[in-house]
């Protein structure tokens, strides 16, 4: 029997513990998994816990000594990775458990036993490299998904929204022809990456899009990327799954970055996306959103436009911040 929606959440095993000044705490996930029912789909919502995710997938992304050295150092007590990111005892497991979400939800999806699948995972994965975690990340959980695909024989695009530029899941598919990034994020911001000059290399050169807007772009500017360039360049790579690197920092209320988005501008991205992959394609993983509340409602707004709901609890936002970054993407790409 199909559900709806599988939600893949392993709240009550989550053993990654950061300091209280993080941003990056369990709180996140609570708020998260909240929307669903803020958003009124209790009774769509089938709820699985994930499971540790192979070693062995780790690798397809990771490089197998970062992978081990991060194992030690959690069973030796943790620390610090960067100044950013913490790992504790806990972290190994959940880690590993936030990148099983993403296998977990490409498997149902895959076997027909829902309709929308949804990867609840923390710690974040897009800023991990194939050697190193950073920006709160350990393992990358959407890059983990998209090269299993990949090596199925089929072909993946991933776009990523988060107000952060996905260097991690940039890097590691950069020369990949059978994997689509797309990234619109802020810029100037962290981690400095994310150019429109940013390609691809090799096999992979065209098949890596960045849309990098300043402060105050609001939903107008992304609905505008997104139907002139965005939805054009993912219809020309004609991919057989989308992952959605489902960051919510991008909204107003957000303390770590300056865009204007809402909950609703995020139901009006996610319904641009639906139709372009066959039904039980489209995976939903989260990535970053600090302001709680608007987690909340901007995962329940997501999920609600997937399955043809119309949750929208504040209005779409409006303005022509932004606009050159659209207009030099064009020329780029020549769309």
């Amino acid at each position: 029997m199909t559900a709806p929606l599988i939600v893949f959440a392993a709240a009550e095993h989550d053993g990654h513990e950061t300091p209280e000044w993080h941003p990056e705490h369990r709180g996140r996930l609570d708020a998260a998994l909240a929307g669903v029912h803020e958003a009124g789909l209790d009774d769509a919502a089938e709820w699985r816990i994930p499971e540790s995710v192979d070693v062995a997938d780790l690798a397809l992304v990771h490089a197998p000594d970062y992978v081990a050295a991060v194992e030690s150092f959690c069973a030796a007590g943790g620390g610090n990775l960067d100044p950013d990111t913490v790992a504790t005892p806990g972290s190994w497991d959940t880690a590993r458990r936030s990148a099983g979400a993403v296998l977990g939800g490409i498997d149902a999806l895959r076997a027909g036993e829902c309709d929308v699948a949804f990867a609840a995972g923390r710690p974040p994965g897009h800023h991990a490299i194939r050697d190193r975690a950073m920006g709160f990340c350990l393992f990358n959980n959407a890059a983990v998904g998209a090269a299993k695909i990949a090596a199925a024989g089929e072909k993946v695009a991933i776009v990523d929204w988060d107000v952060h530029h996905g260097n991690g899941t940039q890097d590691i598919f950069y020369d990949d022809p059978n994997v689509l990034y797309v990234s619109t994020h802020e810029s100037p911001l962290y981690p400095g990456t994310g150019l429109l000059r940013e390609t691809g290399v090799g096999l992979g050169f065209g098949a890596n899009l960045n849309l990098p807007f300043p402060a105050g772009t609001a939903g107008d500017t992304l609905r505008a990327a997104f139907d002139q360039v965005v939805l054009p360049k993912i219809e020309q790579f004609a991919p057989d799954w989308l992952i959605v690197s489902a960051g919510y920092d991008g909204h107003r209320n957000d303390p770590l970055a300056g865009l204007g988005l809402t909950a609703s501008d995020y139901a009006d991205l996610t319904l641009r996306l639906q139709s372009l992959v066959p039904a039980r394609r489209l995976l939903v993983v989260l990535e970053g959103g600090y302001d709680l509340q608007s987690l909340t409602y901007s995962v329940g707004a997501t999920l609600s436009a997937l399955l043809g709901e119309t949750y929208r609890p504040e209005p779409a936002s409006t303005g022509e911040i932004g606009m050159p970054t659209i207009t030099a993407a064009k020329q780029l790409w020549e769309i």
